[in-house]
Formats: structure tokens, sequence, C-alpha cells
């Protein structure tokens, strides 16, 4: 059984990245809800996600969106994060909202199209720059929807020509990060649809080319922990979008559906050597009718609390069983660890560094809901394509 002391120590470790569009109003496939007291611009996300960095400890970094929160000054905006003890993280482009996209972007069949969906990913990469980013995160809604619409191969040739030319553009430092999505909103193909796709694509282009899982975007029963080590063992694993969903995408609070299925990756994530900062940990969820900042706090949470448990698998016990056949035993060491109330664990934690033990409770004293309620009012509240 690891030691409290070394289960301590990796839980310090962690850091969970929140997403700007997190902050901003967001709803279903069908509205947009608006709250009172959403932010209005870039700076005033970052403030909101200062207070969940403040009450978890573990969420230093924040996801930025191109063209939501386009800026005259990246590094501007860069100081304003310092100033608030925050760093800014992933880049995440945006070729899916423009109405020239409608057959596809990179893999559209117009080189018009192609070339300003390429001009938008450059754009990109200099923002990285201006803002010392490490990563740029790639999502394409590019498909079709009717069979014979495009030519499926030529469409993965235009895909591929796109990456290397960002790719070159990416500075050594930096990294592409490729995400796949099963499907949506193509109906007939989807041209990165699982993580094989986007391994291949990565693979060819090299190592500053990693895949990214989105634990959201996968078919029922779909097992995303081989998937992980998998991608973990062939050192391709860039990082997760952690969200949770019942039927589809739902972009839910990460461990709401199944919690056990949280563990069981964060198990491969530090059987495989993850837990480190190589491996980009965001929350990809958008909070529709439950108050945002609480909710984001919760979900840094319920990702600390499941790796606790997965920290805790007696790692001998289970080698053991598994040596010998033991199924049961073997199935017994994961789930004592999962069965485990780690709650007093992370308040202990919490206390070492200095924060309080109840990070929702102490948001909801701060009076920062009140805050941002009574002065934001005026201008035009974020949210998607703001």
């Amino acid at each position: 059984m690891p030691s409290r002391t070394t289960v301590i120590a990796a839980l310090r470790t962690q850091a969970v990245e929140t997403a700007s569009w997190a902050y901003a109003n967001s709803g279903t496939r069908f509205k947009v809800f608006a709250q009172r007291g959403v932010p209005r611009t870039p700076q005033e996300k970052l403030d909101d996600a200062a207070q969940v960095h403040r009450h978890t400890g573990v969420a230093p970094t924040v996801a930025l969106h191109i063209p939501w929160d386009r800026v005259d000054d990246y590094a501007a905006l860069a100081k304003h994060a310092e100033e608030r003890g925050l760093r800014l993280g992933a880049i995440n482009a945006n070729v899916f909202q423009d109405d020239d996209y409608k057959l596809g972007s990179v893999c559209h069949p117009d080189a018009s199209v192609r070339r300003k969906a390429l001009d938008h990913l450059f754009e990109c990469v200099d923002i990285m720059e201006a803002t010392g980013s490490r990563d740029l995160k790639l999502w394409f809604s590019d498909g079709t929807n009717y069979p014979g619409q495009d030519d499926i191969r030529a469409r993965q040739d235009r895909l591929c020509d796109a990456l290397a030319a960002v790719y070159e553009r990416l500075g050594d430092d930096r990294r592409m990060l490729l995400e796949y999505k099963l499907f949506e909103p193509a109906f007939y193909t989807t041209d990165v649809p699982d993580w094989g796709t986007a391994y291949a694509h990565c693979l060819r282009l090299g190592e500053k080319a990693q895949v990214v899982v989105d634990t959201g975007h996968h078919a029922p029963g779909t097992n995303i922990e081989f998937i992980v080590a998998l991608l973990l063992r062939e050192g391709k694993l860039g990082g997760f979008d952690f969200n949770s969903r019942f039927y589809a995408d739902d972009d839910l609070m990460v461990g709401a559906a199944d919690p056990f299925q949280l563990f069981r990756i964060m198990y491969e994530v530090i059987r495989g050597g993850g837990l480190v900062p190589g491996t980009a940990f965001m929350l990809d969820q958008c909070h529709n009718i439950e108050a945002k900042i609480p909710a984001i706090i919760r979900s840094v949470m319920n990702v600390q609390e499941a790796t606790a448990k997965a920290l805790l698998v007696d790692a001998e016990s289970l080698a053991a069983a598994q040596a010998s056949g033991d199924v049961l035993e073997a199935n017994a060491a994961l789930m004592d660890a999962y069965n485990t109330d780690v709650r007093p664990l992370l308040a202990d934690v919490r206390e070492e560094m200095g924060i309080d033990p109840d990070p929702v409770g102490a948001y909801r004293r701060c009076g920062w809901a009140e805050k941002i309620v009574d002065e934001r009012v005026g201008g035009t509240q974020a949210g998607w394509g703001a």
C-alpha cells in the first residue's frame, strides 16, 4: 500500500486546467441560457478562474478559445492572469462556426476555405507565442452528411497537409494536441472520428504532435482506459478534456455519470507514468443550468478524488494477484481503493496547502458570487460565439 506521505505529495503536485468558455453562458444544442454575473471579457473570465484556483489550489492555468477570447494585447492578458496567480494554458482554435465551414475547414473541397482555416490556425500559433502557452488544441468538426458527398481519402490528404503546415510553425517547446470525436455535427463520416485516426496523424507528424482524449467523445461501452494505457505506452497521450456524458457529448461535470470510469482512467494514468506536467488535464465542460464557479470547483474536486483513490491502489497486491491468475483478488485490489473515502485525506492536503478543506463552502462564504452579480451590469455577456 502506498504511504500516506507519497499519496499526499502526488496530490499536491496535481494540476487541472479550467476552460475560459466554462465561465461564460452556454446551453444545449437548442438554446444558450444566460446567468447573472457572467463574465463580459476574457479578463473577467480569468478573474473567475482565479477563484477556482484560490479555493482548490490545483487549477493554475486557463485555456483560451480563439476567437471567443480574442484581445488586442495577448501579452497584457497573460500579465492579467499572472497578477491573479494564473497562467494561460492551451490555445483552442475555432474552425467550426463560420458559414464558410459548412462543408468543412481544413478538409473543405474549396482551397480558399482551407486557406482561411489554415490562416486561423497560424494565428493561434502566434497567440501561443504571445501568451507563453505550450499547447495548441485542435478539434475539427469536418465531415460529411451523405455517401458520395466528398472523397473520404482526399479529405484525409487535406487534413494531413494542414496539420503538417501547422506543425512546422510550432516552436521546439510547443505541442499540437489533436482531439477526436465519434460524431457530430457530421452524420455520415467524421474526418477525425477516433483515437486511431488522431494517433496515425500524430505519429506521422512527430514528437510535438500528441493525442488528446475527451472523455465524452466515445461510443457507449468504449473502454477509454484502454485507449489511455495504449497512448501512454506509445508516448502519444498529450492530455485530457475531462467531462461526463450520459448519451453523447453532454459536457457535464466530470464524474457525474460514471465516477468509477474516471477512477479507472486515472489508475491507468498513474500506472503509465502520466501524472506529470507533460499530461494536460483540462475540464472541457459547459455549465448550463448550474452555477458555474461552484460547478467547476466541484469538478476539480472530482478529479482529485479519483486521483487519490487511484494512488491508493496496492500495486504489489494487484501484481501478485494478476501473476497468479487470481481474478477476484485482482479486481478486489482496485475495488478496495475505489471504495475508500478519500475526502478526509484531501481535506488534510488542502489544509497543508493553506486553503480551506471545504472549497465549495469557502467559495460560497467569500462573497464573490454576490460581488460579480452586483458589478457586472451592462455590456455583453460572454457566451458561445461571443
